[in-house]
């Protein structure tokens, strides 16, 4: 490392740089550190790509370099050289000059590498046109500044010039083709009397003038393809770039660069390189908070950016805090004439009154994304067809997003906070309350119709209704997953409007589908309001079906053994009074059940025995055979393996067949438990093999139709099945999905006893580091439950 001065010969900014941090001893980051110059900025002045920064950036520098006053100003010279148009290059801007290149540009790398590759394709000479970029995007996720930074870079590459057009496309008076292309004509060189007036001859001229021509062209700010169409003049050798909001679908044969917003280390990189790396790190979880406030977009950042750097003594915490106010953050998110609201304010005044009306209501959504029967249900379209074309429209304007789930959109959050601002000054609190019921009720009836695609095939339960949303179980068990939380919203509005029928529906409709998607706290909040609901009807057989469903939840999703007999035995009481005995029956199923999982009961088999005749009586066979299923368990756990085997063997039979209509993932799930409990017992009469068997069938189904319960409980009884043959590999990897589905669906317990049994595995593999840290482990998350059993 040298300790001299950089050489008076070498004169490049670049070289001169390099030469200082050297001699200074930094790396480029520490370089960074002092400066609260960007690492990659740094980097991009190094090797040349920046030439000519500005004078605050190079002032900044200077301090942690320990320039002298003479190498500042001889660092600053050659900085303005950079600049200066080289002789031999000859370069045209119109409507003034490129705009100035920012030095804290950050999470384009991609983007700038693929316009890059762009530019570099243009030597192929078998090309007959150039090339054209659409770079499109949200408002304010910076696509002009990527095109500006693209066009200084490849400025050498191009060294007939580049044309810089502003076509205010967002503005209430667009550019006109006709005149841009006068522009363009005027730049190279055509006296303004020989410009023709028809267009179409300007844009044949213009055609002529740059076919042998290297120029890149920027025309920014498009407002629709109409615009761009004409002045798509460039020839082989040429590169142009559209910045526009819309997405430009109807141009062909043009590459696309979808913006977005950043991801969070790029997001901190930016405002990194606007307040100081060292700021960031004293507050950093305050910097990531402020980041996703800021939604992660560009422009939001740098505004949040430009706010902080101007306050040096406020910490992040406060600007934090600001921002959490939803009703304040985009006015907080101002600075100067930097504003978020007026970006949002100018796409959204393109849009048409429908699109627009679609725009706002979608705010009223309760998740992040929405499906096109929300917006037909929000502005009453006549059909999915009308509402679809609204959310294209907005899709096209970058307003909406398309998400990953095919048939369905997304809000960026600052577009969701601006289009509810606009809900509340644009439409009365009548209309949006009308609004808001008809999306919950669209909701709560489809989510009902798509639960019951999930009844068994017992001739009892309501059989499904075809609706628009999905045409089979498949299509409607998607739907309840991706609907989540707009459909549990729905129905606590629901029920908050004292509307209790339709809750006492849709609660009835999930009870099969609960035991194959959810979690435990969906399925507790769902069936505790059916409760509430029932009560307020004063409907008792209503009450007693949705307690015995709470007493399900809280043993098998909750390991609350306890609160689960006290529902059972309220269900039973409810029961009694409304004089149903199949609602009966299913509370002596549940008391069991739950007896079966506290250690501190005792079940009483004749418990069994009255809930087959109960079941018997009102003729539900399907409540007989999971009575004697249960039974069987009983027998199972008491030692009586024979007996046991007898009655599973009945019960498998039963559930193994078609029982009318078409057979639902239900049957295939109720089947598969039946197999599960078989298993067990014909594990200890010694029949390993079939017992092996009847688990891989169960997993198979389970699998088939996404019952993630049922997949861990088969995965936990496969594992221990394969460690007593001795197969320790596979024991040992079924055991751990077993673990990882336990961990997904919110089931401590059972993740706890499977750690043990895979601890146990580990000392039979000689693994004792492995087996002390899954005790370790089982260890946690007992202490998090209260202790372990």
């Amino acid at each position: 490392m040298t300790n001299a001065a950089p050489g008076r010969a070498a004169t490049s900014f670049r070289v001169l740089l390099k030469g200082y941090r050297v001699r200074a001893e930094l790396t480029q980051e520490e370089l960074a550190e002092g400066s609260g110059v960007s690492v990659r900025a740094i980097s991009d002045m190094e090797r040349g790509i920046a030439k000519s920064p500005q004078r605050r950036t190079i002032e900044a520098l200077a301090a942690p370099l320990s320039l002298t006053d003479e190498e500042l100003t001889g660092l600053q010279k050659a900085a303005r050289q950079g600049r200066a148009p080289s002789p031999e290059i000859h370069k045209t801007y119109l409507i003034g000059v490129l705009p100035a290149d920012v030095d804290d540009l950050t999470g384009r790398e991609n983007d700038l590498d693929a316009l890059r590759a762009l530019s570099a394709d243009l030597c192929d000479g078998r090309r007959r046109s150039g090339r054209v970029a659409i770079l499109s995007g949200p408002p304010g996720t910076g696509k002009t500044t990527l095109a500006v930074r693209v066009a200084h870079n490849l400025a050498e590459e191009f060294p007939d010039g580049t044309l810089f057009l502003k076509l205010r496309g967002m503005s209430a008076e667009p550019a006109n083709p006709a005149d841009l292309l006068h522009l363009i004509l005027r730049s190279l060189g055509v006296d303004a009397v020989r410009i023709p007036a028809d267009p179409e001859d300007r844009a044949g001229l213009c055609r002529s003038l740059l076919r042998d021509r290297a120029t890149l062209i920027v025309l920014d700010d498009a407002a629709d393809e109409a615009q761009v169409r004409p002045l798509l003049v460039g020839g082989p050798r040429c590169l142009t770039l559209v910045t526009s909001r819309q997405m430009l679908v109807g141009l062909e044969c043009a590459s696309r660069l979808p913006l977005d917003v950043f991801g969070e280390h790029d997001a901190i990189a930016l405002l990194s390189a606007i307040i100081g790396a060292g700021r960031v790190a004293r507050e950093r979880q305050a910097a990531l908070e402020l980041v996703e406030l800021c939604g992660r977009l560009p422009l939001a950042l740098r505004i949040a950016g430009n706010r902080l750097a101007s306050r040096p003594t406020w910490p992040l915490s406060r600007l934090v805090d600001q921002l959490r106010d939803r009703g304040r953050r985009l006015t907080t998110l101002t600075a100067g004439d930097l504003c978020v609201r007026s970006v949002f304010e100018l796409s959204y005044r393109q849009l048409s009154p429908n699109a627009a009306a679609v725009f706002r209501r979608l705010s009223l959504v309760p998740a992040a994304d929405f499906s096109v029967g929300a917006a037909m249900a929000l502005v009453e379209a006549s059909d999915e067809d009308d509402a679809a074309v609204f959310l294209e429209e907005l899709a096209d304007a970058s307003l909406l997003q398309t998400s990953q789930e095919n048939g369905r959109y997304q809000f960026h959050d600052l577009l969701r906070v601006f289009a509810t601002e606009r809900l509340a000054l644009e439409e009365s609190p009548e209309v949006v309350t009308a609004a808001e019921k008809r999306l919950a009720d669209w909701l709560v009836r489809t989510a009902t119709a798509a639960g019951r695609y999930f009844h068994p095939s017992d001739g009892v339960s309501p059989l499904p209704v075809a609706t628009p949303s999905f045409g089979d179980h498949t299509g409607a068990g998607r739907w309840l997953e991706v609907e989540l939380k707009n459909w549990l919203a729905a129905v606590k509005s629901v029920a908050a409007r004292g509307e209790h029928r339709p809750v006492l529906d849709l609660a009835e409709s999930m009870h099969w589908y609960s035991e194959i998607g959810g979690t435990a706290s969906v399925w507790y909040d769902v069936f505790e309001l059916a409760v509430n609901s029932a009560i307020a009807l004063g409907s008792k057989r209503d009450e007693a079906v949705h307690r015995n469903y709470l007493s399900w939840v809280q043993a098998s999703l909750r390991d609350r053994a306890e609160e689960s007999i006290r529902m059972a035995r309220l269900a039973w009481d409810a029961a009694l009074e409304a004089g149903d005995p199949r609602e009966q029956g299913w509370a002596r199923v549940y008391l069991t059940s739950a007896h079966a999982r506290d250690t501190g009961s005792t079940t009483s088999p004749e418990l069994f025995d009255e809930a087959v005749r109960l079941f018997e009586e009102a003729g539900y066979p399907l409540g007989v055979h999971v009575a004697r299923t249960m039974r069987a368990s009983y027998r199972f756990r008491t030692g009586r393996f024979a007996d046991a085997a007898e009655e599973f063997d009945v019960c498998v039979r039963y559930f193994a067949q078609e029982h009318g209509g078409t057979r639902t993932p239900v049957d295939d799930t109720n089947y598969a438990y039946v197999l599960l409990r078989s298993a067990q017992n014909l594990a200890a009469l010694d029949a390993p093999d079939r017992a092996l068997t009847q688990c891989e069938t169960a997993l198979g189904l389970f699998r088939r139709h996404g019952a993630t319960m049922g997949q861990a409980r088969a995965l936990q009884e496969t594992g221990r099945l394969l460690r007593r043959q001795g197969d320790h590999a596979n024991a040992h990897r079924r055991l751990s999905e077993a673990g990882e589905l336990y961990e997904r669906i919110g089931l401590t317990q059972a993740q706890i006893d499977t750690l043990g049994e895979r601890a146990a595995l580990a000392d039979e593999m000689g693994d004792p580091g492995s087996a002390r840290a899954d005790r370790e482990r089982a260890r946690g998350l007992g202490d998090r439950v209260g202790g372990l059993p």
